[in-house]
């Protein structure tokens, strides 16, 4: 058998190897033995780690927490004791002196001892903790800090009080920005929006924050404005500054008015725009009260036509139309004109007013005969004093067509400016005084001429107890507050086409009131007997000048006025029942004190 010669060697460094056969079942698995070295190396390193984290709590036990700070002082790793030594020394020092307070755009101080703030030692240390047991915990620690604030004794009552004494320093309202001027000169307003403290919250920021020697930021409710510091001086440079930049001529009805610049500013009114701008615009009212007076004699005041008795009949006084400055609609050019540096003038436009009665149509009322007429009397002289006045001014008033005539409106209010006086009423069933008293004795003059003549009842009451001198059912009161608001009112319309004149006759002890117009309508008014009668209450009074009284009995009355229209023929009838209170029984006790 022949031999079989082995595989010619390689040389070394050939590169070339053998094919490498793996049997099926075999991976690339490292040894057994290197993955018991990986083990043993593992084993090794948390041992290690393990020696160093006992040895790392052993050495700390008893410590704060590493990384810890506690109103900005650095105290981790330290003792209990030395931290709180440490605390002492850094923050002692600050916690007597005032509280420094950021609210809104407000810096303010806050005395902590009138606080009631104190810092609690113990707690603070006990917040800062100890040693945690987490390894991840303690591993970050060294790299890591963590605030854990001071523990405060702090009485939320005494610190909201407090805050309360310093509301006003730290709240403010609102305050849009606008234009002041300071002479002819405009000066720029900046806005601010308001705040208001929010207390509660407030209290609870201070206790938390008053040690860390950092202001404490203090709770606010803002309340926003509308404009802009951008927005003010966008008006300032663009329209106000030109505006005032010299005078303004304004050429009337043969007369010329003159504006400074800072009167010019006066008449400028600024509020907020849009976006943050402030809108500016003229204000009427100013203007008027600029230029009114320099223009005053080319207006003139128009008067309606009026009725005047002469010789005992009517006579129509002339009307005067109006002509007076149109503001309105000079008030635009106006503001035109302040946007220009030259020509600086104004011719402004004035307008015509008509009366309101001309004399043509007073002439056409046919005011011409008396169609009713009523007098009273036995006023006191306090009283007629207030009744002359009224009747001075009613005297000649004119009733349009169909028009309602309002004592309380024509007259306006009756106070001691317009020359009344005081003088007796009836206040709750007790005699008394007011300014004005004794009006509504005019007022029952009036209202039973109106009835004599035939005008519609448009609105009258009667007094609430009866006065002898009226007849009963047929009286009227009127009352107006010191604000000269109409509480109480006589008012009567006139039903025709043709107007009437009111004629007041006034003597020291009478008043008579004629209607004059012409007569449509002949009426006559009958009285019922009192009945439903009411007895008086005793009323005891303790005022000076009190006068003792047995009182007058209650009732009920009803009129009726009847009506016939001369140009038809027909008669209609209306009838008013009125109830009447009784008078109290006033019996009279010394005044307090005697």
């Amino acid at each position: 058998m022949r031999p079989v010669a082995p595989p010619a060697p390689q040389p070394e460094d050939s590169g070339v190897y053998g094919p490498v056969m793996i049997e099926p079942g075999e991976d690339d698995t490292p040894p057994k033995n290197t993955k018991k070295k990986a083990l043993i190396v593992a084993a090794a390193v948390v041992g290690a780690f393990g020696l160093l984290y006992g040895l790392d709590i052993l050495v700390s036990s008893g410590n704060v927490p590493r990384g810890v700070t506690v109103a900005g002082v650095d105290v981790g790793g330290m003792s209990h004791d030395d931290a709180e030594k440490k605390l002492r020394d850094e923050i002692g020092p600050r916690l007597s002196k005032p509280v420094a307070l950021k609210a809104g755009d407000v810096n303010a101080e806050l005395d902590p001892k009138a606080a009631g703030l104190e810092l609690d030692w113990d707690a603070t240390i006990d917040r800062a903790g100890s040693q945690p047991l987490s390894p991840v915990t303690r591993v970050t620690s060294f790299f890591t800090s963590r605030e854990v604030g001071v523990a405060t004794k702090g009485d939320n009552a005494k610190v909201t009080s407090a805050l309360e004494a310093l509301r006003p320093k730290l709240d403010h309202d609102p305050i849009e920005g606008t234009i002041k001027f300071e002479g002819a000169k405009p000066v720029a307003v900046d806005p601010h929006d308001g705040q208001k403290l929010k207390a509660d919250q407030a209290a609870g920021a201070v206790v938390a924050n008053w040690a860390s020697g950092n202001p404490v930021e203090i709770p606010m409710d803002f309340t926003p404005v509308k404009t802009t510091k951008e927005g003010v001086e966008k008006a300032l440079n663009e329209v106000v500054n030109t505006a005032v930049s010299g005078p303004v001529t304004i050429k009337g009805e043969g007369k010329d008015a003159t504006l400074t610049p800072e009167q010019i500013g006066a008449t400028l009114a600024f509020t907020p725009g849009d976006g943050g701008a402030l809108n500016v615009a003229p204000n009427k009212d100013k203007l008027v009260e600029a230029v009114g007076p320099q223009l005053k004699s080319t207006e003139k005041e128009g008067k309606d036509a009026q009725i005047v008795f002469e010789g005992g009949k009517p006579v129509v006084k002339e009307s005067v139309d109006g002509l007076g400055v149109d503001w309105d609609k000079n008030l635009q050019p106006y503001f035109d004109v302040l946007k220009k540096t030259d020509a600086r003038e104004l011719k402004f436009e004035y307008k015509h007013t008509p009366a309101k009665v001309t004399t043509e149509q007073a002439n056409k009322m046919g005011i011409k005969e008396v169609i009713g007429e009523f007098t009273t009397g036995g006023f006191a002289a306090t009283s007629g004093t207030n009744i002359r006045i009224v009747a001075e001014k009613v005297n000649g008033a004119i009733v349009k067509p169909h028009e309602t005539f309002s004592l309380n409106k024509y007259t306006g209010p009756r106070g001691t400016a317009q020359g009344y006086v005081e003088a007796g009423i009836i206040n709750d069933g007790i005699p008394d005084k007011a300014v004005g008293g004794g009006i509504s004795q005019f007022a029952t003059t009036l209202y039973n001429a109106g009835y004599n003549a035939g005008m519609k009842d448009a609105g009258h009451k009667e007094h609430s107890y009866w006065i002898t001198r009226y007849p009963k059912g047929r009286e009227a009161t009127v009352f107006m507050d010191s604000a000269g608001n109409s509480l109480i009112d006589i008012a009567f319309t006139n039903p025709d086409d043709t107007g009437v004149a009111i004629q007041t006759i006034w003597t020291p002890s009478s008043i008579t009131i004629k209607l004059w117009g012409t007569k449509n309508y002949d009426v006559t008014g009958s009285t019922s007997g009192e009945f439903n009668p009411t007895q008086p209450q005793e009323k005891k009074v303790n005022k000076a000048g009190c006068s003792p009284s047995n009182g007058v009995p209650g009732f009920s009355v009803t009129d009726t006025r009847t009506i016939k229209d001369r140009r038809t023929g027909q008669t209609r009838s209306e009838s008013r029942t009125v109830r009447y209170d009784p008078q109290y029984k006033i019996v009279c006790e010394p005044p307090p004190g005697g």
